[in-house]
């Protein structure tokens, strides 16, 4: 296959297209969107016209943010090509296509069958869904070792993060590749087995049902909540992962803390997966024993905690919540 570093095709005009659109438009890509919707010519002249406001007044966003200067606001917008369907959308040249069609099978299947006609076999295609498999979608289309999902999180031209999602007959030079051009645009690009959900839109949900089922319970009022989302759990796992987490407090310490939850409040949602009583078992249980989900036996383990703690330091600082200290005492000697 060919190195993907000239034009970028995307199948589906929507919000997440756009945003993907404007991604590569401002690390220089020359951007074809292509409308998939079946529009009468006046009406897509307004879409186009509508669309292009949109993503201008996000480029302004970040030009007001002093991420963009002005001036370059209208030469990234110039790299983006709204085009219908039918239309030459310059198929024959795509390095790669993206597909972000609505989560409709019956849409999808049309597209990819329309996709594979036009585009050169060896041009990988990564379907943006957030529903599907990659298993599921790759009965699709033809050639599907060139076939990924590739989920990226709204809004996609902010949100560093992209799951990217093989299928059991991708090919380890398209997922290199995909993984290669993300990462030249600025992406965080992690894979993740095709099972739904990815990584995160299974983590988020189980929290948000959490933070609606405090509220419903009379724990909180839905201030108070999102608050201490914002300056606890947040802020934490900003800088430690979920699991890296685990490993600093113990595994122990969630077992333990997890079942007197489940006896608590009397659900089984709370109950601590096998792994976590295994790692017990084995004594695998974090940073105390030298190993949990991560191996400590080879960091240094001062260096890397006072790291870790210096990222805090920062985080909170740039946000404003570090309290100077006093210079004066409180009380003043007699």
């Amino acid at each position: 296959m060919k190195s993907i570093n000239g034009c970028i095709l995307i199948a589906g005009a929507g919000r997440m297209g756009r945003g993907i659109a404007l991604t590569f438009a401002y690390q220089g890509y020359e951007v074809n969107l292509v409308d998939f919707k079946q529009r009468t010519n006046g009406e897509f002249a307004q879409y186009v016209i509508d669309a292009k406001q949109e993503i201008k007044g996000q480029l302004s966003i970040l030009s007001r943010s002093g991420v963009l200067s002005e001036e370059s606001v209208e030469l990234v917008l110039d790299r983006i090509h709204i085009r219908p369907k039918d239309e030459k959308c310059g198929w024959e040249r795509a390095d790669i296509v993206f597909e972000a069609l609505p989560e409709i099978a019956e849409a999808k299947r049309e597209a990819f069958e329309f996709i594979c006609l036009k585009v050169p076999q060896e041009v990988p295609i990564a379907s943006t869904s957030s529903a599907y498999s990659a298993n599921e979608l790759a009965e699709m289309v033809t050639q599907k070792e060139r076939f990924l999902n590739t989920h990226w999180l709204n809004p996609a031209y902010l949100i560093p993060l992209v799951e990217v999602s093989p299928g059991t007959e991708t090919s380890g030079e398209v997922l290199g590749e995909v993984f290669q051009l993300l990462e030249r645009i600025g992406k965080v690009p992690v894979k993740c087995a095709p099972s739904p959900g990815y990584i995160v839109p299974r983590v988020q949900a189980l929290a948000m049902n959490e933070a609606a089922r405090l509220v419903e319970d009379g724990v909180a009022s839905p201030e108070d909540i999102d608050k201490a989302v914002r300056v606890g759990f947040g802020l934490r796992f900003a800088v430690l992962g979920l699991l890296e987490f685990i490993d600093w407090g113990g595994a122990d310490t969630l077992y333990h803390a997890s079942n007197h939850l489940q006896l608590s409040l009397g659900t089984d949602r709370f109950t601590p997966p096998q792994i976590i009583q295994e790692k017990i078992e084995q004594g695998d249980i974090g940073m105390k024993t030298g190993r949990g989900f991560y191996s400590f036996d080879e960091k240094r383990m001062d260096q890397y905690q006072l790291e870790t703690i210096q990222k805090f330091i920062d985080l909170l600082d740039h946000l404003g919540l570090i309290p100077k200290p006093a210079v004066e005492p409180l009380v003043t000697k007699e």
